[in-house]
């Protein structure tokens, strides 16, 4: 077949061919589509045939799109590189395969086998992008996407035909028929079309395709990831939806399979068909525009739908008077497809910038926003099935999609206002306090009412670090400290509360005293990553201040829940989350405090901040069971909660004790704490650590640590509790935390002396033998003085990971300064030890974040583990078998003979200085 070719500088494809390539990419799109969702019909009979419960479900449902969802990145790439045609025409082959091999399936495993394989129908929303995108000029994209991104109509496709296939032959006829519409459309899409423009062109030239790492240099950019979120909501939700609606239908409303596929084609068809409308209108108004009306309705319709059926009773002055509201089938169908609608505007508006501002990645770029697109479409069914299971609220979806839809909405707006306010600051600068002021207002005025940060800053100058630098850093340092503290008590006080609940009346179930003790350390784990970002942007002492008084929320909403022993569970997991905002504070008060000292005691201080912070873990775990005693508050506290055998305990003082504390600190974090102009730090400059594989291998091994300490500072009291109920091991738990915390701030210099690399190994294999020792205990806990063993293997443990807290940390820099000299050669000695200096930095930071998924991991997986077979014992065998790798690594990468670090911990090569 031949190929049409165009000028490097000009645009003039065939027009037949780039209408064949148009209409064709977009009808094998809606049949990939419609294969993509096609578990959203039959996982429904299958449901019923497995017997499975509402988490199965949604895993079922969601597992081909996680594998079309990860695909994407690659499947872009290769569009890029060899070009759209053949790619296409692979991955569709290939997904036919697998659909047409789900009628072999026999079981629930093998069911999530083989979706896994249909679900590379997916991967091809990159591929098509790739390949439409190159035969329209920049200012017809937006629509010739849109009308591409319309074959999401493919999902109202199978609600419309796959009920009545199935009712009537079958869901394996169903498999079988998509499978075959799959094959047919491949054969005339590689037949009826042709390769791109661009390949054609770099073929004629002889040009070679541009290597994987090139294409990857936009993932840098913070706007990608920025776009990532807002097409993990309308394009990862509406896959959710489309997925998740005619299950909900079927329960919430009692409509059969085949009217329940109709009503969700509603909701299908006008967020598929009105994509190619919302590119229209990116075009002619501007994709912000576009972006603002679509989460602003979002949020409102969202929550409307999110509101469960209530009955309220007012009591007026005739006697009660009662009233319910409840969203009818006939308005929930409106408010279904006015949401689709909307959704169906926001695909197109993302995806309107990327070919405009990156025209020759649009294959990655693509595919990584579709791929966090498409994750959302495999997360969200699987969490709207737990939300079910845990809040019994069939409501809880969008109650989820509402939160993601106002927090891309805020972060918008804010990213918009900040690039005005920076477009603007001379003419803002300018301008008064107040408009009042306006007509008398001049140059001398200007700034005089306006708080200064701290401009002329230079610590590693001796002369200023002695006359005024020391006593500033140290200042912000002190009241950074308790800040961070309290953060980090208010982030473990789960730990202790779960223990304590079922004794004052709480029905939970171990599972779900274990969510209560896990889901802390994920929120905080996540908001980690944010953090780490804010003070540069909000300034140190502005975020210090509102991070401490958002910690407000959880201890005042423990203190008022726990009163009721018929609050919600929900209600608990919505706590247990906000909770997190503790753990998020950990990275912005690191960054934040790292600025202020000099590199010669910035190791000193860092060690101050993280490990009297971490004594908030030690804090908790020993005021709380004492202050639960006692009516602390007197009578605006509350009355006490009767107890088992006569007892009484004040559990709200667990949340309420730590307020007056929070108001103190954040008002001295306001009045007392600096903000420094030159605290800068883009997003792109540090995602270079993304490229490096070290950061990863530290990611690894900083878990191993650090995520053990956090994870077993949460998880210990209740498995203390579950194993060994006799004892009451609260009065204890908080030695633990209090021996690592101590254990890193005062063994940073063995590290110094022997290097971070063989005292990390030695830390992993004191940890392998520590959690050995708690199996042992355990197996042995009927007899007399297994709860000391037990104890005692848990506080070698926690020794031994505060040891590695600060070996692993000391390894950052000298890793970074060491292979600096093969990652930029072309870089002088002075360059390279400040571009290894930004970059630990910034490992450092992220490390911290990922680490800190500990706090969640462990608990959870103490509870599977008991849930799964009686005994937490398989999760510790699996907590072993990790120290054991995390052994082999870091022997294998950085201490044996030949490994990096090996010569400069044995003082053949000079160490570059650490930075913290």
């Amino acid at each position: 077949m031949s190929q049409q070719s165009v000028t490097p500088a000009g645009f003039a494809p065939d027009p037949g061919a780039q209408s064949r390539a148009l209409w064709l990419s977009t009808i094998a799109f809606t049949v990939c589509f419609a294969v993509w969702t096609i578990f959203s019909i039959i996982g429904v009979q299958l449901k019923r045939d497995l017997g499975l419960n509402e988490t199965q479900f949604g895993l079922l449902v969601g597992t081909p799109i996680l594998t079309g969802s990860l695909i994407r990145l690659m499947l872009g790439i290769w569009a890029d590189q060899y070009g759209g045609r053949v790619v296409y025409t692979g991955t569709m082959v290939a997904a036919a395969v697998a659909t047409f091999l789900l009628v072999f399936a026999y079981d629930y495993p093998t069911f999530l086998l083989a979706a896994l394989g249909v679900g590379i129908a997916g991967g091809s929303f990159a591929v098509g992008i790739a390949y439409v995108s190159k035969w329209f000029p920049k200012e017809k994209q937006g629509t010739a996407l849109g009308i591409f991104g319309a074959g999401n109509v493919g999902a109202a496709v199978t609600k419309f035909l796959a009920p009545v296939i199935m009712v009537a032959f079958g869901w394996k006829t169903v498999a079988i028929v998509w499978a075959i519409a799959l094959l047919v459309t491949a054969a005339a899409f590689w037949f009826m079309t042709q390769d791109d423009p661009d390949l054609a062109r770099r073929r004629a030239t002889g040009q070679k395709p541009e290597p994987i790492s090139a294409l990857m240099e936009p993932l840098k950019n913070i706007q990608v990831w920025r776009f990532s979120l807002y097409y993990f909501f309308v394009f990862g939700a509406f896959v959710a939806l489309a997925l998740w609606l005619p299950r909900y239908i079927i329960d919430t409303y009692g409509f059969s399979i085949t009217a329940a596929g109709m009503i969700g084609a509603a909701y299908s068809v006008p967020a598929s068909i009105f994509r190619a409308y919302g590119g229209v209108l990116s075009d002619r108004y501007g994709a912000r525009r576009i972006m603002y009306w679509t989460l602003g309705v979002s949020v409102l319709v969202s929550f409307i739908l999110s509101y469960p059926p209530t009955t309220y009773v007012v009591q007026g002055i005739q006697g009660p008077m009662e009233f319910r509201l409840e969203t009818g089938v006939i308005p929930f169908i409106l408010l279904v497809f006015v949401l689709g609608f909307f959704m169906s505007l926001g695909k197109a508006a993302v995806y309107k910038h990327i070919p405009v501002y990156y025209p020759n990645r649009v294959g990655p770029v693509g595919g990584v926003v579709g791929l966090i697109g498409g994750l959302g479409g495999f997360i969200l069914p699987i969490v709207f099935g737990l939300l079910n299971d845990l809040t019994g609220i069939r409501q809880s979806c969008f109650m989820l999609l509402f939160l993601i839809s106002a927090v891309a909405l805020v972060w918008m707006h804010m990213a918009i206002l900040r690039m005005e306010r920076e477009a603007a600051a001379p003419a803002l600068e300018r301008l008064p306090e107040l408009p009042e002021m306006q007509p008398i207002h001049g140059a001398a005025q200007q700034g005089a009412l306006r708080g200064h940060a701290i401009a002329d800053w230079r610590p590693e100058d001796p002369a200023f670090w002695e006359a005024q630098g020391r006593a500033i850093a140290r200042r912000n340092l002190w009241v950074s400290i308790p800040c961070l503290l309290l953060a980090f008590a208010v982030w473990m006080v789960w730990s202790v509360v779960v223990a304590k609940l079922p004794a004052v009346g709480f029905r939970f179930d171990t599972g779900q005293l274990f969510w209560l003790a896990a889901l802390p350390g994920l929120s905080g784990a996540t908001l980690r990553i944010f953090y780490s970002f804010a003070p540069p942007i909000f300034g140190g002492r502005l975020w210090t201040t509102l991070s401490t008084w958002s910690l407000m929320i959880p201890a005042l909403g423990i203190g008022f829940a726990v009163q009721n022993p018929a609050t919600p569970y929900w209600v608990f997991l919505a706590l247990a989350l906000l909770c997190g905002f503790g753990g998020g504070n950990f990275a912005s008060s690191m960054a934040n405090i790292s600025f202020f000292f000099p590199k010669r005691e910035k190791g000193n201080a860092l060690a101050l901040n993280a490990g009297l912070g971490n004594l908030g873990v030690s804090v908790v775990q020993f005021v709380v069971p004492l202050v639960i005693t006692a009516g602390v508050f007197g009578a605006i506290g509350g009355d006490a909660q009767p107890v088992q055998g006569g007892s009484t305990l004040w559990l709200q003082n667990a949340g309420f004790i730590w307020v007056p504390f929070i108001a103190a600190a954040a008002f001295a974090a306001w009045f007392r704490m600096d903000d420094l102009t030159s605290m800068k730090a883009s997003f792109a400059d540090q995602a270079v650590i993304f490229q490096r594989r070290h950061n990863w291998i530290m990611c690894f091994l900083y878990t191993g640590t650090f995520g053990s300490f956090i994870g077993y500072s949460a998880g210990f009291p209740l498995l203390a509790r579950t194993q060994f109920p006799e004892v009451d091991a609260l009065q204890l738990a908080f030695l633990g935390p209090l021996v690592g915390a101590l254990s890193r701030s005062m063994t940073g210099w063995v590290s110094d002396k022997w290097g971070g690399g063989r005292v990390s190994l030695l830390v992993f294999i004191a940890m392998a033998a520590g959690v050995y020792g708690v199996i042992h205990f355990i197996g042995i806990k009927d007899q007399p003085g297994a709860f000391w063993g037990f104890f005692a293997s848990f506080m070698f443990l926690f020794f031994a990971s505060g040891v590695g807290n600060a070996s692993t940390f000391q390894m950052i820099p000298a890793i970074m300064g060491k292979d600096m000299a093969r990652l930029m050669p072309e870089l002088d000695a002075a360059q390279r030890r400040t571009q290894a200096e930004k970059e630990s930095a910034a490992i450092i930071g992220f490390t911290s974040a990922i680490a800190a998924y500990g706090a969640f991991f462990i608990p959870k997986s103490y509870g599977t583990s008991i849930a799964m077979t009686g005994s937490p014992v398989a999760a510790l065998w699996g907590f072993l078998a990790f120290y054991l790798i995390c052994i082999a690594v870091t022997w294998s990468v950085y201490t044996r003979r030949g490994g990096l670090l090996h010569d400069i911990e044995r003082g053949r090569a000079s160490a570059p200085p650490a930075t913290a």
